[in-house]
């Protein structure tokens, strides 16, 4: 089985909600996506830019389990997010600051250029140059899957859309395929795993719905990395030959399991 080559952020964030949940804690897609394909089986490397901050990470206890092989150390300040849900879980405010990760997109494809025949993962997601990454993974036939982030998403579908029919599996929420359908003939898209918060997820294969499966419920400590959770989970089960119904129930339940988990909290630096 071949490493799956997240591309994406890492980030200090901070969460909040009206009831005083949250706080401060790891966040980055790049990150969750490959903590869940890994322990779901399958070896994962964020492909990733870190400040001074988070430098440390890859020698953190419980991250050492990730392939940090593809990570690249840039000085200054790491991406941070200030995170404002409701109490349904919905995004209600993104205060962010991209610092290092405006150098993702050089770090990506020179990532690329150097594993041509690697499988990849992209995180659609500011400050990610979307049209570029794709577009250079498109022009070598290399193996890719996608995802995106709601409050960019209209902006990021419809830059990545001529490349889209090429992925192999594409993540959504209900939100972000509407704006999905709005610019791409569903039809021609192999692939696209929607998720609904607590109600159903279903996986739609040209067009046509192939799977249905309701999440177990949990009551939610945290949501945000619930959806990156779900993609690494199922990209993991499918290249182990799961089915697509059997890969979307392992990666709901993962999912599930997330959210009435506790935070990932910034480890701090070794001292000596």
């Amino acid at each position: 089985m071949d490493r799956l080559n997240v591309i994406g952020n890492i980030s200090r964030d901070l969460t909040r909600y009206p009831d005083h949940r949250g706080g401060p804690r790891l966040g980055g897609a790049a990150l969750f996506v490959s903590l869940a394909a890994t322990e779901a089986g399958r070896r994962a490397t964020p492909v990733c830019v870190l400040g001074n901050d988070l430098a440390h990470l890859p020698e953190a206890p419980g991250l050492d389990m990730l392939d940090w092989s593809a990570w690249l150390p840039v000085d200054g300040a790491s991406t941070t997010f200030d995170l404002e849900y409701d109490l349904q879980g919905e995004l209600v405010a993104l205060r962010p600051d991209y610092g290092v990760a405006e150098a993702l997109t050089e770090h990506a494809l020179g990532h690329v250029n150097t594993h041509p025949r690697a499988t990849f993962h992209v995180c659609c997601r500011r400050p990610l140059d979307v049209e570029a990454v794709l577009g250079r993974l498109v022009g070598i036939a290399a193996r890719f899957s996608a995802d995106f982030f709601l409050p960019s998403a209209e902006e990021m579908i419809r830059a990545a859309s001529p490349w889209l029919p090429a992925a192999t599996t594409l993540f959504v929420n209900a939100a972000e395929y509407r704006l999905l359908d709005q610019a791409i003939d569903c039809g021609t898209l192999p692939e696209v795993v929607v998720t609904d918060g607590p109600r159903a997820a279903v996986v739609h294969a040209f067009g046509r719905q192939v799977a249905c499966v309701v999440p177990p419920r949990q009551a939610a400590h945290e949501v945000s990395g619930a959806g990156d959770t779900l993609a690494g989970t199922y990209l993991a089960h499918r290249s182990r030959g799961a089915t697509i119904a059997q890969a979307l129930a392992e990666a709901t339940a993962a999912a599930a399991r997330y959210i009435a988990a506790p935070s990932l909290p910034i480890p701090a630096p070794r001292r000596g």
